[in-house]
């Protein structure tokens, strides 16, 4: 167990961003809002999942949307805890822990938020150990844990809890409500006991994210290269390193959709992202694939580049990071491998270093 405070936000906001692939949100605008709510109201309690008690109830909270919608259309601050508080009355239990439900970007820092503004603990752990485009998209799944019910709030006063027939309906349901109310809305769902979180999260990943965020900084403050002390942290392997040529990108149906093409020395990565980067094509041929992370960073700072921030020149490099090994067993394929997003390829091992 230990405490959270504003001076811990920018590592952990940096370090959830690499580990994001890409989605998850604007890790700088959940730096902004957990900094207001750990202001206003104090520390939070980060606690392991060993610490949790088996009869605990502890509900993912995050938001739901195209990130490219979520960098315009903030936020006004009482959605999380109406989702949650919806969450509740239609369970009848109140939430003692709050945990994210993917370590990316922003969605790695709002349960934080709103944990200084209910005085819940956090759990340290996610469930997806990065990021993932829909909500059955987790670990959870997998071990038989529904996503419903699951309770869905807006900018605008709007809740709605849904009880769906399978997590994949949940999935639908919200998100045809996320891009009926503007393609951003923030949910809870998920919930999980104590005694289920070894099977339903990846544990650490806060604490991973913090370390990744501080050997960035220290690596800059060394004058090393920062992103080789992020590819030593997480046995990551090298893409490419190169400008980024192209950008095709649109919103669509609560996604944010794409390719960018990234030109090497002697070389050419093509990246494909479902809000998170899924697939990385080199020379036309197949170098990483969904569920392994794929990660974008500038070059020169190592700071993480989501999909919806790629800009033409940006000078970038590209890892590959080895993804939590339930992802990659039959079931784990076929709920986030490459041919589930319409990719005409198998998921793969990662390719040596080069």
């Amino acid at each position: 167990m230990r405490e959270i405070d504003v001076a811990h936000l920018d590592d952990i906001a940096r370090g959830a961003g690499i580990l994001g692939t890409g989605g998850g949100g604007d890790p700088y605008l959940g730096r902004l809002l957990t900094e207001v709510a750990i202001t206003r109201h104090g520390p939070v309690t980060l606690v392991t999942v060993d610490e949790v008690p088996p009869d605990a109830v502890v509900v993912p909270v995050s938001m739901l949307g195209a990130p490219t919608v979520g960098t315009e259309k903030l936020p006004n601050g009482t959605e999380l805890l109406a989702a949650l508080r919806a969450l509740e009355r239609a369970r009848g239990a109140e939430a003692t822990h709050l945990v994210p439900i993917e370590i990316g970007g922003m969605n790695s820092l709002v349960p934080l938020a709103l944990a200084a503004e209910t005085g819940l603990p956090v759990v340290d752990g996610d469930a997806m150990g990065r990021a993932f485009p829909e909500a059955q998209m987790v670990l959870p799944t997998l071990a038989g844990i529904p996503t419903s019910p699951m309770a869905v709030a807006d900018d605008k006063g709007n809740t709605l809890v849904l009880d769906a027939v399978s997590s994949q309906w949940a999935e639908r349901i919200a998100r045809a409500v996320c891009v009926t109310t503007g393609c951003s809305v923030y949910t809870a769902d998920t919930v999980m006991t104590g005694a289920q979180l070894p099977g339903g999260l990846v544990a650490g990943t806060i604490t991973l994210a913090e370390q990744l965020g501080a050997a960035v900084r220290t690596a800059r403050a060394d004058h090393a290269n920062p992103v080789t002390a992020i590819r030593d942290l997480v046995g990551g392997v090298h893409l490419i390193t190169g400008k980024v040529t192209d950008v095709h990108r649109t919103t669509t149906d609560g996604f944010a959709l794409g390719t960018t093409t990234v030109a090497g020395t002697d070389s050419e990565l093509r990246l494909s992202f479902q809000n998170e980067y899924l697939l990385a094509m080199r020379d036309g041929e197949v170098v990483a694939t969904t569920p392994d992370l794929i990660c974008v960073l500038e070059t020169d700072t190592g700071e993480p580049i989501t999909t919806e921030a790629l800009r033409y020149g940006n000078r970038v490099t590209a890892l590959a990071i080895p993804c939590d090994p339930r992802w990659t067993t039959p079931a784990g394929l076929e709920l986030v491998g490459p041919r589930y997003f319409g990719y005409d390829c198998d998921y793969q091992g990662l390719p040596s270093d080069g």
